[in-house]
């Protein structure tokens, strides 16, 4: 598909082009070679997205081992799982179902059963009902229809923006309430969501959380969402992005949107709040050379939705085709490894493969800025 786009690797201005081997390396590589080469971007404003964390902060949090308990639950959910062939195609009581997809089988992998089966207290008939309701929900909701061309009217003026990682290599999402541009609508959420996938799609192996960045500076409370809208954000959060938020940098907030949290702070589970900072330095979260310049950082972006929204659009694209390719060649399995799945050395769940067999790159996929097309 990149292919045939015209989109090839390139150094210009969004640095991820790495030169591989067409043949696979040995299997017996380091977590540490599997890492892209870091490319420093050019000099002067950059427009695109940072596609790698910077080399001293490119190691995600590790994750607590599993005791035997926990890996028979889990084991046992993943039982239940494998079994499912129809999912219902709405929340309905009634609801028709349909075959499970190689898309829905794609996403229940070993850490997004443990991810629910932490926010259930490892209670494993909860876990299975709450995955059931969001492989439902994401059907509902018809995530597959948020395109990058539907969702585009909505940050025509950045008031998105992933670019960059934390000190621990998470993406980080910015969200800029000051640039609304549109009037309240389901879009607005849509948008959200579309953008938690595409952070989901740039996340480095052995990463499963994301760092939002908040900044309610020159807000005015016209572009500052409704208690409806933020509960409504919230159960699609917690419902159904469980275990993602790894951190919440709050800034600059005016007296009403201090009364909006007030207002809502009773819905916000106790993970997901202890998980929110508000006022802290970003420089002491984000590296300089990655933070953003008008959030007290170095990094000069200047957001050109003309340069930037293609750009995303392509740099997930291939994250996903390499992705999906990884786990067709190791056999489709529900349960599969998310860090094989994102190139890791981490092996495939039948220990044929690792990531690193299929580099970044391996598809022969590539972004560039001056061959994407127009908005």
């Amino acid at each position: 598909m990149l292919e045939e786009k015209g989109l090839v690797a390139d150094t210009k201005n969004l640095s991820i082009s790495e030169e591989h081997s067409t043949t696979a390396p040995s299997s017996r590589v380091s977590a540490e070679d599997t890492k892209p080469a870091y490319k420093a971007p050019p000099a002067g404003p950059i427009s695109t997205p940072f596609p790698h964390p910077l080399p001293q902060n490119s190691t995600p949090q590790p994750t607590a081992t599993l005791t035997p308990d926990q890996e028979k639950k889990y084991n046992d959910l993943l039982s239940t799982v494998s079994a499912w062939t129809e999912i219902p195609t709405t929340s309905s009581r009634w609801s028709k179902k349909e075959p499970i997809t190689e898309e829905e089988r794609m996403w229940l992998t070993r850490e997004c059963l443990l991810r629910y089966l932490r926010a259930t207290k490892w209670t494993n008939s909860q876990a299975a009902t709450r995955l059931l309701a969001t492989l439902t929900w994401r059907r509902e909701y018809g995530l597959a229809k948020f395109t990058s061309d539907y969702i585009s009217p909505e940050n025509e003026t950045g008031k998105q923006v992933i670019l960059g990682f934390d000190n621990d290599a998470r993406p980080c999402l910015y969200l800029n309430p000051s640039k609304q541009n549109t009037a309240k609508s389901d879009r607005q959420l849509h948008h959200l969501v579309y953008m938690l996938e595409r952070v989901i799609d740039l996340m480095g192996p052995g990463q499963e959380t994301t760092a939002l960045l908040i900044n309610f500076n020159d807000s005015g409370s016209s572009s500052s969402v409704s208690v409806a809208q933020g509960r409504a954000t919230l159960v699609i959060l917690q419902g159904h992005y469980p275990e993602r938020l790894g951190r919440a940098l709050i800034s600059e907030l005016p007296w009403y949107i201090t009364t909006f949290f007030k207002f809502i702070s009773p819905f916000i589970d106790p993970v997901t709040k202890s998980k929110m900072k508000f006022n802290e330095p970003l420089i002491d979260h984000v590296p300089a050379e990655q933070l953003w310049r008008h959030y007290g950082g170095k990094a000069d972006f200047e957001y050109d939705h003309k340069t930037y929204w293609p750009a995303l659009d392509v740099l997930c694209q291939q994250r996903r085709t390499e992705y999906r390719t990884r786990w067709e060649k190791a056999g489709k399995k529900i349960g599969e490894h998310e860090e094989y799945l994102r190139g890791g050395a981490k092996k495939c769940s039948s220990g044929q493969y690792t990531g690193s067999d299929m580099p970044e790159g391996f598809t022969g996929g590539g972004v560039t800025t001056d061959k994407v097309p127009p908005v």
